[in-house]
């Protein structure tokens, strides 16, 4: 009898350790489509450091990275349905379709959850060019043409397609030399192999104050707050020109509407904080936030000016 009884307040005081384990909610698998380091993967880390507090569930971050982030979009793209699949996403996800024709997904194998930081280019030349303002590049490139070069991080890339909606904007001809990432597209310019880089105030701005290379101005069309005496593009004269790199969430399809609005408002949370958007602005990232459907739209717009761009400049990414 005491046995069964001692036996029984064990069973009882088991029993909400086994419901708790029975109902615990399945981890967030949030997918992060390049390397450890780097801006993206570290809104990816502060995410799962906060998310687990809003959403009551583990985070466990994997990073598929490859194709400009097109290996992680193609396996997200496999998992609709999936509530507890999220993804993090850069510029390169709506221009990705116009370098790798071939995809197996589409933007609309995704629901948009929210677009989150952003950042402008930097306008980089050599110390030695003698050149101080945008005025005074665009002058020179028009005065000589065809003998200024610019790099880039790769085909297809942002500051790859900056370069060219510059030279459509100024009617300059300049020649892009693609390189193998932007260690190697900034090191051209602090070696005087090119003339002009457009990348991250983060890679760029060490280099602007050791004297090694000169900042002439930011690509998004509000200065920016990280480099505020640098001028726009627009102030120089450049017309119609706003460029930032951009990170968003998406999650799979059909998650449903209850589950996106759990997400967005998570993700909003986690990363509006005070002491969070101070650990970002260190990186040069600056909070934006967005509804789904604002970027969803977003999204859609920077697919089809690209995609114009690409067609009115006969580019190539073969």
């Amino acid at each position: 009898m005491e046995r069964r009884q001692l036996l029984g307040a064990a069973l009882a005081a088991t029993a909400p350790m086994l419901v708790r384990a029975q109902t615990a909610a399945p981890n967030l698998n949030l997918v992060v489509p390049v390397p450890p380091g780097g801006s993206v993967d570290l809104t990816a880390r502060l995410l799962g450091e906060h998310l687990p507090k809003l959403l009551n569930q583990n985070v466990v971050v994997n990073n598929l990275p490859g194709a400009s982030g097109s290996i992680a979009a193609a396996a997200v793209a496999r998992q609709a349905g999936d509530a507890n699949t999220l993804m993090l996403v850069f510029d390169s996800h709506v221009t990705n379709p116009l370098v790798y024709p071939n995809l197996n997904y589409t933007l609309k194998d995704f629901t948009p959850v929210s677009r989150l930081l952003s950042f402008p280019l930097v306008f980089a030349v050599p110390a030695s060019l003698p050149v101080n303002s945008l005025a005074e590049f665009i002058a020179l490139a028009k005065n000589k043409p065809g003998t200024l070069n610019v790099s880039s991080a790769g085909l297809g890339t942002l500051n790859h397609l900056a370069a060219e909606l510059f030279k459509m904007r100024t009617g300059t001809h300049i020649v892009h030399i693609p390189y193998r990432g932007g260690v190697p597209a900034l090191q051209a310019v602090m070696n005087d192999e090119v003339q002009l880089f457009m990348g991250s105030w983060v890679a760029i701005g060490p280099h602007v104050k050791s004297g090694r290379v000169k900042a002439l101005g930011v690509t998004s069309a509000k200065r920016y707050s990280v480099a505020p005496d640098l001028p726009t593009l627009q102030e120089s004269g450049v017309k119609d020109f706003d460029v930032s790199t951009w990170i968003g969430a998406l999650a799979p399809a059909r998650i449903g509407e209850p589950r996106q609005r759990e997400l967005h408002a998570a993700v909003t949370q986690a990363l509006s904080q005070a002491a969070v958007k101070a650990t970002l602005a260190q990186q040069g990232l600056e909070w934006v936030g967005s509804t789904p459907a604002e970027f969803e739209a977003f999204m859609g717009v920077e697919a089809r000016r690209w995609n114009d761009l690409v067609i009115a400049q006969k580019l190539s990414f073969g």
